[in-house]
């Protein structure tokens, strides 16, 4: 029996990776079916070079700053590790995050580089689920900011995506995860019945659990530090996009961005693309032409962004291979 488990096992993570790849290669050959190749690749080789520079450089600050909210929970868990140390682990998890089919990759490296310094790989994993879902919450405000803004400038075509919706998103998503927080103990209760599976090892997970939420509830200002940082992430690489659609002379306002890009992100956590191509650019493209831009600008900001993503992650390849010296 075990045998069997272990022999589909494999399989089944093939085939669910050759169901994304088929999803994204669907996604993407349907999108070139409707613009003009040639012309995609003439504007790509025409985009000012100074301006992906910039782009690059924002998209580092990003980085630096998705580190220290991470430093930010870490330390309010009396977990100490210097933040050059942290910058390698998010640069390795970011190569991670490009170049395997799931953006899970990134998450656990970062959860197996901290675990020791914790002590606790529930700790480690509690602390890098805090962040995920701190940052979610900034992505949405970021939305619901753009969207307003953009629904309020006279003489363009408001946002497709009313800015209620992204508002309620925002405190819906506030208000369920802050009892995690503010009452660790009624989470504790709630997860209780897992214990009828393995009453010692769900327990003593549960444990870590809470007193980890004890502490950040005990820590309010590394909370709001981290959901400062993470509006700062969401803010920057709005702004990255930004210089990107300068780059390639794309008639695109900021607060469109501050829409489209932050709810391109949400679309790429959907397990059904390969690392959201496909998803992503088919995203883009729909906000675009609800904005009557041109469908082809969409796909070749969308393919431009996340190709100097994948080069830019390429130094946390270096840092991993440095490691392995080491």
């Amino acid at each position: 029996m075990a045998a069997d488990q272990t022999e589909t096992s494999p399989a089944r993570r093939y085939a669910v990776t050759a169901l994304k790849l088929a999803v994204s290669v669907v996604l993407l050959a349907v999108l070139f079916t409707r613009v003009d190749v040639h012309q995609l690749w003439a504007s790509a080789r025409r985009a000012s070079l100074s301006w992906l520079v910039a782009a690059s450089a924002i998209y580092l600050l990003t980085l630096v700053a998705a580190t220290w909210r991470w430093k930010l929970l870490l330390d309010a868990q009396h977990v100490r590790i210097s933040g050059p140390t942290l910058l390698g682990s998010y640069l390795v998890a970011t190569f991670f995050n490009n170049f395997l089919p799931s953006n899970i990759g990134g998450d656990v490296i970062r959860i197996r580089d901290t675990a020791r310094a914790a002590g606790s790989k529930t700790l480690a994993t509690t602390v890098v689920l805090t962040d995920r879902v701190i940052g979610l919450i900034a992505l949405v405000l970021v939305a619901a900011i753009g969207a307003t803004l953009g629904s309020g400038t006279a003489g363009r075509a408001p946002s497709p995506i009313w800015p209620s919706w992204l508002w309620a998103g925002f405190v819906v998503a506030a208000v369920i995860s802050a009892p995690a927080v503010l009452a660790p103990a009624g989470l504790t209760r709630l997860l209780q019945p897992l214990t009828a599976i393995h009453p010692e090892w769900i327990g003593e997970r549960i444990d870590k659990l809470t007193s980890a939420l004890e502490r950040f509830r005990d820590r309010p200002s590394a909370l709001a530090g981290c959901f400062l940082g993470a509006l700062i992430v969401q803010g920057g690489l709005v702004v990255y996009y930004l210089a990107l659609v300068w780059a390639l002379h794309i008639d695109m306002r900021l607060v469109d961005l501050a829409v489209i890009v932050p709810i391109s992100f949400v679309v790429q956590m959907l397990p059904v693309s390969v690392n959201g191509f496909g998803v992503r650019e088919a995203t883009f493209s729909l906000y675009f032409a609800r904005l009557g831009a041109p469908i082809q600008s969409a796909v070749l900001m969308s393919l431009v962004g996340a190709a100097l993503m994948m080069l830019f992650s390429l130094t946390g390849a270096g840092v991993y291979v440095a490691r392995g010296h080491r």
